[in-house]
C-alpha cells in the first residue's frame, strides 16, 4: 500500500485532480492519501473532496488530514507540493510595487522581480520540507508544483539529498497545442524539449518521424493561430524554435514585449490560448478566487461534489505509479544539470526529458541548445542563481543584483531606480524574510 502526501492540499483544484489521477492506477487504488495544510478550513474541504472521490470511485484507499506535515510524512513513498508562501495578499505587492516603478507584469509567479521575491519567501519553506523528507521518508520522491519552479528546485537540489523534481503542464500542453495546429494526432507526434522551466525549447518536433516545424510555420499564416499566441509565435518566427509556457508568461521573461506601452498594446492585449497578456491577469483571478472560494466549494458540495473520475494529463500520477513498480514513464522534469545541456551552467536547474521507474528519476542527456536559445536561458539562470543564493544566505545585495540583471526590469529601469524599488519590496516583505538580518541595501 503506497502512501502519498499532498502538502498545500488546500489548493483544491490541484489536489482533487491529482488524487483522482493517482487512484486510477491499480498499484495506487488502495493508497493512503495524506493531506497537509496550515489552513484548517481549506484542509477540511480538501479532506471531504478526496473522501467524495474515493467513495464515488469505490476505491479501497484511505484519506487522512494533518496540519503538522511531520505526522503525514512518516513512511511516505511520494510527496506532492502545491503551497503558496505568504498568500495572495502578500504576493500582490510583488506585482503592484514594480508597476509603480514602470515594470508591467502579467503573471508574476516565475521570473522577473515578482518571481524573485516569491522565491525569497518560499525557498526557506521548501528547503525545510525537503529536510523533513530527508529525515522522515528519505526514499520518497518529491514532486513540486509550486512556483517559481526552477529556483525552488535548485535550492532543494543544492541543499538536500532528496530526489526532487518540478512538474509543469506547459510541456505537454504546448505539444498538444502545436499538434492541434498542424492537424496531427498526438499519438503520432514525438518531441524532445529542453531548456529551463517555462523557457524550454522543442529542439525536435516530429509527426510520424518527419520534421513538423515546416508545418508549424505554415500554420502561422492563419490569422487565428498567429493571434492565439502572439508573443510565442513571434519568438518562434525570429528565434527558430518553439518555446514552452503561455505568451503571458513569456512576455515578462525577456526585453522584447513589455518595455513600452506600444509594445504591450501590440503583443499583450489580445487573449492567448491560456491567458490574456494584460497587466496582473493571474493576480486578479487569484484575488477573485480568494474572495469566492468558500462559496464556490459549498456550491460544489451542494451539487453532490460532481467530478470526472477519468484520469487527466498531469504527470504526477504516472511518475508515482512508475516509482512503486508500475510501467516506466517519460516526462519533462526539473533536475540538476549534470552534463545534460552542455551550454547551460553545471548543476543549474534545467527542464529535460526524464524517465521515472523504480530507481527514481533518470535524466536524459540532450546536448547543446542552439546558441540563441541558450543565450536567453543563460541570462535567466544567472538571475535565478543569484536569487537562490540570496534566499539561502540572507544577502540583500544579491537580491538587488538579481533584479538588476532581470531582462524586463533592466529594459525599463536604471540601476538606481532598481535599487530603490528593491529596497521598498524588501521592506514590504520583511515579515516573511527571517533569513535576512537586514533589508537595507
Amino acid at each position: 500500500m503506497a502512501k502519498i502526501v499532498f502538502i498545500g492540499a488546500g489548493s483544491l483544484g490541484f489536489t482533487r485532480g491529482l488524487v483522482r489521477d493517482v487512484l486510477t492506477f491499480d498499484l495506487l487504488r488502495d493508497a493512503t492519501i495524506s493531506l497537509v495544510d496550515i489552513d484548517k478550513e481549506r484542509l477540511d474541504f480538501a479532506y471531504r473532496a478526496v473522501k467524495s472521490i474515493i467513495d464515488r470511485g469505490g476505491y479501497p484507499a484511505r484519506v487522512e488530514a494533518h496540519t503538522d506535515r511531520t505526522k503525514a510524512l512518516k513512511g511516505a513513498d511520494a510527496v506532492c507540493c502545491t503551497i503558496l508562501a505568504g498568500g495572495v495578499q502578500t504576493w500582490r505587492h510583488d506585482i503592484e510595487i514594480p508597476k509603480k516603478f514602470g515594470v508591467d507584469t502579467n503573471i508574476g509567479d516565475t521570473r522577473s522581480v515578482s518571481g524573485i521575491f516569491r522565491a525569497l519567501r518560499t525557498i526557506p519553506v521548501m528547503v525545510d520540507i525537503a529536510r523533513d523528507i530527508e529525515r522522515l521518508c528519505p526514499k520518497a520522491i518529491f514532486l513540486n508544483y509550486t512556483n517559481p519552479m526552477a529556483m525552488l528546485c535548485r535550492a532543494m537540489q543544492r541543499e538536500t539529498s532528496v530526489q526532487v523534481t518540478g512538474l509543469c503542464h506547459s510541456v505537454q500542453g504546448t505539444a498538444h497545442m502545436l499538434a492541434n495546429w498542424i492537424g496531427a494526432p498526438m499519438e503520432e507526434v514525438t518531441y524532445v524539449c529542453a531548456g529551463i522551466n517555462h523557457q524550454a525549447w522543442y529542439v525536435d518536433f516530429k509527426w510520424n518521424g518527419e520534421d513538423a516545424y515546416p508545418l508549424i510555420r505554415q500554420a502561422m499564416r492563419k490569422k487565428k493561430i498567429r493571434q492565439a499566441e502572439l508573443v510565442r509565435n513571434e519568438m518562434f518566427m525570429q528565434l527558430g524554435l518553439y518555446v514552452t509556457e503561455s505568451s503571458g508568461h513569456n512576455s515578462e521573461y525577456n526585453w522584447w514585449f513589455r518595455k513600452r506601452p506600444d509594445l504591450i498594446e501590440k503583443y499583450c492585449k489580445d487573449g492567448t490560448n491560456w491567458n490574456p497578456g494584460e497587466y496582473a491577469f493571474i493576480l486578479k483571478e487569484y484575488l477573485r478566487r480568494e474572495k469566492e472560494w468558500k462559496k464556490d466549494i459549498k456550491e460544489w458540495f451542494a451539487k453532490g461534489a460532481p467530478f470526472d473520475l477519468d484520469r487527466g494529463m498531469e504527470y504526477a500520477s504516472f511518475i508515482i505509479n512508475a516509482y512503486v513498480g508500475g510501467e516506466s514513464f517519460e516526462f519533462n522534469g526539473n533536475v540538476p544539470n549534470r552534463g545534460l545541456i552542455t551550454n547551460l551552467p553545471q548543476d543549474a536547474c534545467v527542464e529535460v526529458p526524464v524517465v521515472a521507474n523504480k530507481r527514481g528519476f533518470n535524466s536524459i542527456h540532450v546536448g547543446a541548445l542552439p546558441p540563441q536559445c541558450a543565450a536567453l536561458n543563460n541570462i535567466s539562470v544567472a538571475v535565478e542563481e543569484m536569487a537562490v543564493e540570496a534566499a539561502l544566505t540572507g544577502d540583500p545585495e544579491l537580491v538587488f543584483h538579481a533584479c538588476a540583471y532581470d531582462p524586463l526590469c533592466a529594459a525599463v529601469l536604471s540601476l538606481a531606480e532598481i535599487r530603490k524599488m528593491v529596497k521598498k519590496m524588501l521592506k514590504k516583505n520583511e515579515a516573511y524574510l527571517p533569513q535576512f538580518k537586514t533589508v537595507n541595501i
